[in-house]
């Protein structure tokens, strides 16, 4: 299948922006790349043409994406009272296979819309999240949890490391599912489960996502234990490696943020979810600076509470210019690239994904530039990030593959995944929240 799209701007990421431009993708792949009326010349199958932002679909490095079943039902609370009075009683009384697939698809929905067409995840009964994301035509890296204490999916360590190795052994080396392991965070997770969890990684040569260091609780819990800080501290038992992705990451010193940059540890930034839990501000102007790989991240729908990675970019881009009362931190252009390459980087998919380029997959996304908000157009990265809404995606491509087209999701019915969530999510969790409060 050919496809050529043409639009206004086209932002490669790794070169400048190009303005009246265009790309041509070969089953796949992107083969052309260049002045509009060079490609508009060219035959193909569709032809996506208007006044159009042509860039690289968005990667979420982090989300819980199922939980968006539990989205609003305990806000405005501090982190451990939210996981420990709401979030692990939700989970161990709801959520199964079948809730796994209905929510997800529900996930899904929100992330194609908003060009998302990337996203790491950690939870419960993969393989369901698994194939929904083959269903949809979406790309997903998927860690099965492993945690110390029972979880809905095992009731063992010992049980959640087996569940992840068959995940992985079933699902690897497919085109749209990386499968891997997410042991859950040092406050949580004995050194021995994260040890084997590192060794199940490295065996398959997958990502490891984790949690680390969110918030100032999780720093007392850890000094209190093992006497120094969770980064010294999984560095110690010989966890960080360049295949960590390593959720929030909020408290580090300048020698921790040396062993990120040594380890070759990837940051996965959540600035709206830090803000919504009060965990704190992500030194990411630091990160940068001194080249520790970084990306953008949602965190799951129950802490922020959308699956918006443009919505995100604006928080990430106005939050560490307010933080440290300097407008030039974190610019537009930086923000767009943490959103895209630097999520690839990330996740070690960067050599196939993650900018425009010729003979790199077709992962691509456009935005309507049509609005009143989008009007005037100068500068594109700028109306990427302090201009452009979610809603103003128009199209996504997976691989060359059509999975929203002029706004309607090609994959999935919208229709009927919001019907399912509605009568099998929503009223069997308002039940149960009546008996939590």
């Amino acid at each position: 299948m050919k496809v050529k799209i043409l639009g206004r701007y086209v932002l490669p990421i790794t070169s400048e922006p190009l303005e009246n431009a265009g790309l041509l993708i070969e089953d796949g792949i992107i083969t052309r790349i260049g002045p509009r009326r060079e490609i508009a010349r060219l035959q193909a199958d569709l032809v996506v043409d208007g006044n159009l932002l042509v860039m690289p679909g968005l990667v979420n490095t982090h989300c819980h994406a199922a939980m968006v079943g539990f989205r609003g039902l305990a806000d405005d609370l501090p982190l451990m009272e939210w996981l420990q009075n709401y979030i692990w009683p939700m989970e161990n009384s709801l959520v199964t296979p079948e809730f796994i697939r209905i929510a997800v698809k529900l996930a899904l929905l929100e992330m194609i819309k908003g060009g998302t067409t990337l996203f790491a995840d950690m939870y419960f009964f993969q393989h369901e999240a698994a194939k929904a994301v083959e269903e949809a035509g979406i790309r997903a890296v998927l860690g099965e949890g492993t945690i110390d204490f029972p979880t809905p999916a095992a009731k063992t360590p010992e049980n959640q490391l087996a569940i992840a190795e068959d995940f992985i052994r079933n699902w690897i080396g497919h085109p749209l599912v990386t499968p891997t392991v997410a042991p859950h965070a040092p406050y949580s997770t004995s050194p021995e489960v994260y040890q084997k969890s590192r060794d199940l990684a490295q065996k398959y040569d997958v990502p490891l996502l984790t949690h680390i260091a969110e918030t100032r609780d999780e720093m007392r819990q850890i000094q209190e234990r093992y006497g120094t800080t969770p980064v010294r501290y999984l560095d110690r038992i010989g966890v960080l490696y360049d295949r960590v992705v390593a959720a929030h990451s909020v408290w580090l010193d300048d020698e921790e943020t040396e062993i990120y940059l040594k380890r070759g540890v990837g940051v996965a930034h959540c600035p709206e979810s830090n803000m919504k839990l009060a965990s704190g501000v992500a030194p990411i102007g630091t990160y940068l600076q001194k080249g520790v790989k970084v990306s953008l991240a949602t965190d799951g729908a129950c802490s922020n509470n959308d699956l918006d990675m443009i919505g995100e970019m604006r928080t990430a881009a106005l939050l560490h210019k307010v933080h440290t009362l300097d407008p030039t931190q974190v610019a537009a252009r930086q923000v767009v690239e943490m959103a895209t390459l630097g999520g690839a980087r990330v996740l070690g998919m960067d050599q196939k994904i993650g900018s425009l380029e010729v003979g790199k997959e077709a992962d691509v996304i456009t935005l309507d530039l049509s609005a009143p908000h989008l009007t005037p157009a100068y500068d594109p990265y700028s109306l990427v990030v302090y201009s452009a809404k979610a809603t103003d995606v128009r199209d996504v491509f997976v691989r060359g593959n059509p999975i929203l087209l002029d706004r309607e999701v090609q994959t999935l019915s919208e229709e009927e995944v919001l019907e399912e969530a509605r009568r099998h999510l929503e009223q069997p969790i308002r039940r149960k929240l009546r008996k939590l409060r």
